[in-house]
């Protein structure tokens, strides 16, 4: 999405919302692009790094989830930078992107007029519809990014595969084929830009065209 702007995730400051395994993997690919993790959250309530989680820190906030039934609030005693439920709502604290990877439904109407007030550009799922039905229609009328469940959280195999022999390059290869393609029925189905509705789409038409081959109607 950002590439398609003539932009990219260099420099961008990211609100990651959720602190399980696939926030903390969202934080250490971000920083590989050169972005600016500053949140994690859990059932205590959110850690901040005013100047950005760095990659030590990260491996702190490892050790502590991957303790059994450790919360967040822990990290606080490791950082002298880290703020913590300051401010009260995470939602208030400026970002460029969001990356919801908590609980479904995080993301509503007041929650995404918070984040384009502050000046987001875009909300990328990492969980299961985080965005409510309708924060995903006041996403497209205030004109900020959508990254949908339904795309960015496909394509599990060739992401486990990463680990066991597949490259980096061949993700990065398969991220963009799934965007390019769900961005082109989006455009042939008049819902131009809409990547939710694209991804929607082609699916049915995968099924349908699987269905017939085998003869049904």
């Amino acid at each position: 999405m950002l590439e398609d702007k003539g932009d990219s995730l260099e420099g961008k400051r990211c609100l990651i919302v959720g602190g399980g395994k696939v926030a903390r993997s969202v934080a250490k690919k971000l920083l590989e692009y050169g972005a600016i993790p500053l949140t994690f959250s859990d059932a205590s309530g959110h850690v901040y790094e005013p100047n950005g989680i760095t990659p030590g820190q990260l491996k702190t906030i490892d050790k502590i989830k991957n303790e059994r039934g450790a919360l967040l609030g822990r990290y606080i005693i490791s950082s002298t930078t880290a703020e913590f439920n300051n401010p009260k709502d995470i939602f208030d604290i400026p970002c460029d992107l969001c990356f919801p990877c908590g609980a479904m439904q995080d993301v509503n109407e007041a929650v995404v007029d918070k984040l384009a007030d502050n000046g987001c550009q875009g909300i990328i799922e990492g969980g299961h519809s985080a965005v409510t039905h309708s924060g995903r229609k006041l996403l497209k009328k205030r004109g900020l990014m959508y990254g949908p469940h339904n795309v960015t959280l496909t394509g599990s195999a060739i992401v486990h595969a990463v680990g066991v022999g597949a490259t980096d390059e061949m993700l990065a290869e398969h991220v963009a084929r799934i965007y390019k393609d769900v961005k082109r029925t989006a455009t042939e189905f008049n819902v131009r830009g809409d990547l939710f509705a694209g991804a929607n789409i082609q699916g049915f038409l995968r099924v349908a065209n699987v269905m017939m081959t085998h003869g049904a109607t």
